[in-house]
């Protein structure tokens, strides 16, 4: 009773005296070799709350860490961000359904203010966004929307609000980053709604999916510059321009509903060769897909074009698709329209109901 036993050490009654030695020894150095290993490992990713531990999200992304989460309670936030790589910012909620997106989307706004030149939300590599509604980015015009939408798009000037003009500032900003745009309402902004930029050297191939993409004085999705994004189950209405456009890029274009755009639903022009499947356009002021110039070649399946203000399916100043099993019906032109040089494969469409011809050549 009367000997005391060091730290870190075991008294083994019983046991001579050179061998608790050793057994000692190697317990310090199996203590030691796990505290090493626990002090190398990083840090746990934190959970961030706005407004509880940060007033503004800004401030709490500033205050983040690559793999940490912030959330987001209901509520109007009068600012424009810039996201952090490999962070998530996410509005606070269930997935439940509201009037146009998902509930928690539709209660946590992100406002810009209108004035100013910094996108709505800029994103960064391997960051998400997931359920905010982005509004305000720029001054949306009524007046001057309408004019264009009575006159389907033609006194529009060919780089108004197209993602690729000078001094775009879009509602989200995606530029030379893959990373993942979710569960968004994107409505009444003064420019795109989310604009894809490819940059050289750099693959951009975010992933955007079901968000609700509407009346923008841009088109809904831009992308272009060589991005490569997968766009899936998004809905783009009633945008200045398509409600996805692709210029000098090859996007994944699939299940989108895009419909009373001003323009085409899908429109994809100067070379792009994107992938379009599964697509619903409808009711849109032009084409339901438009395709055009030199160079163009999506490849076009399994989509449905209806009750569009001209063709189904347009394809014209030298633009070669593949245009495969998709269903035109029901448009003021024709179902398929090919003019102006187009060099289209057109195979196993059905084309019924349209005003002036099945598929016009």
């Amino acid at each position: 009773m009367g000997e005391g036993v060091g730290a870190g050490e075991v008294l083994l009654r019983g046991v001579p005296e050179e061998e608790t030695k050793g057994d000692t020894s190697m317990m310090r150095t199996v203590v030691l070799l796990l505290l090493a290993i626990a002090s190398a490992q990083p840090a746990l990713a934190a959970n961030l709350r706005v407004p509880q531990d940060h007033k503004t999200v800004q401030a709490a992304i500033d205050a983040s860490q690559s793999g940490d989460t912030i959330s987001v309670s209901p509520g109007k936030y009068q600012e424009r961000i810039r996201l952090k790589p490999g962070i998530v910012l996410r509005s606070d909620g269930d997935d439940a359904k509201g009037t146009e997106g998902l509930k928690r989307a539709e209660a946590t706004i992100l406002d810009g203010g209108k004035e100013g030149k910094q996108p709505g939300v800029v994103m960064a590599e391997g960051s998400t966004l997931d359920g905010f509604t982005i509004t305000n980015v720029g001054a949306y015009d009524e007046a001057l929307w309408k004019k264009h939408f009575d006159s389907k798009g033609e006194e529009l000037g060919d780089e108004e609000g197209s993602v690729q003009a000078e001094g775009t500032t879009p509602a989200i900003s995606i530029q030379g980053v893959s990373c993942t745009v979710s569960h968004c309402v994107v409505h009444h902004n003064g420019d795109v709604g989310i604009g894809i930029l490819g940059k050289e050297k750099t693959k951009t191939a975010p992933l955007v999916t079901a968000n609700f993409v509407y009346r923008n004085m841009g088109g809904g999705n831009g992308v272009a510059e060589g991005a490569e994004p997968i766009l899936r189950g998004n809905t783009c209405k009633e945008n200045l321009r398509a409600g996805i456009g692709c210029r000098k890029a090859n996007p994944v274009i699939t299940d989108n509903v895009c419909a009373h755009n001003v323009r085409a639903g899908i429109g994809c022009r100067e070379g792009s060769k994107p992938v379009m499947r599964g697509n619903k356009c409808y009711q849109n002021r032009r084409a339901g897909i438009g395709i055009r110039m030199e160079g163009t070649a999506p490849v076009v399946e399994g989509n449905e074009c209806y009750e569009n203000e001209m063709a189904g399916i347009g394809c014209r100043d030298g633009a070669s698709p593949i245009l495969r099993n998709n269903v035109c019906r029901k448009n003021k032109l024709a179902g398929i329209g090919c003019r102006d040089g187009a060099k289209a494969v057109i195979v196993g469409n059905e084309c019924r109901e349209n005003e002036q011809a099945g598929i016009g050549v």
